[in-house]
């Protein structure tokens, strides 16, 4: 029986590294009055310094994730990336103070900061007449999930702050699954060499 193809994987897996930037727009001030108390003002700080934390890194380790990647292989970087996500997501929704928040959403953007990595991976299994097709996808992907992660955080939020951490854990988990059964390696010997 055939591999089922990796590209849903990729997709899916860009998809959620978007939606963790906004799925906790909408909980957030609940969860940070929850876990510090004060005024909707100190929340919205507050709120803003974890939103930062997040992007910042993401940005920053785009590019040493890819080079990761280009290393040890697509494979295992991608994987790791949703188990650590995964688990993130999971402490998120257990923390009971601001600095674990804080710390989370850092590891959380690190985790998440695999859009080099999933394109060097389409890159590396389809061909150059329809690379141009399959990027679009990936940039629709991501901005499927920039657009619908608050829409989603503000949905899962009426059961309660903590839920939408809940339920992106278990997104994550699953696409980790996902992949260990779909995602085969795409890195070639070539790239490896130029870490020799």
């Amino acid at each position: 029986m055939a591999r089922p193809s990796p590209l849903a994987f990729i997709l899916v897996t860009l998809f959620l590294d978007a939606v963790g930037i906004g799925l906790f727009f909408p909980v957030m001030p609940d969860l940070i009055t929850e876990v510090r108390g004060g005024s909707i003002g100190d929340a919205a700080i507050w709120g803003g310094v974890l939103a930062t934390s997040f992007a910042v890194m993401q940005f920053l380790f785009s590019p040493v994730i890819g080079a990761l990647s280009d290393r040890f292989g697509r494979r295992p970087i991608l994987l790791a990336s949703l188990l650590v996500m995964a688990l993130d997501y999971v402490v998120m929704a257990l923390a009971q103070t601001m600095w674990l928040l804080i710390a989370m959403r850092i590891v959380g953007g690190i985790a998440a900061a695999t859009h080099a990595t999933a394109n060097a991976a389409i890159s590396d299994i389809t061909p150059p007449e329809r690379r141009s097709q399959t990027f679009g996808l990936l940039g629709a992907a991501f901005m499927a999930g920039f657009i619908l992660g608050p829409v989603i955080g503000g949905l899962l939020g009426e059961w309660g702050s903590r839920v939408p951490f809940w339920a992106a854990a278990g997104l994550a988990a699953m696409n980790f699954v996902l992949g260990w059964f779909t995602l085969p390696e795409t890195v070639t010997a070539a790239p490896a060499r130029c870490w020799r």
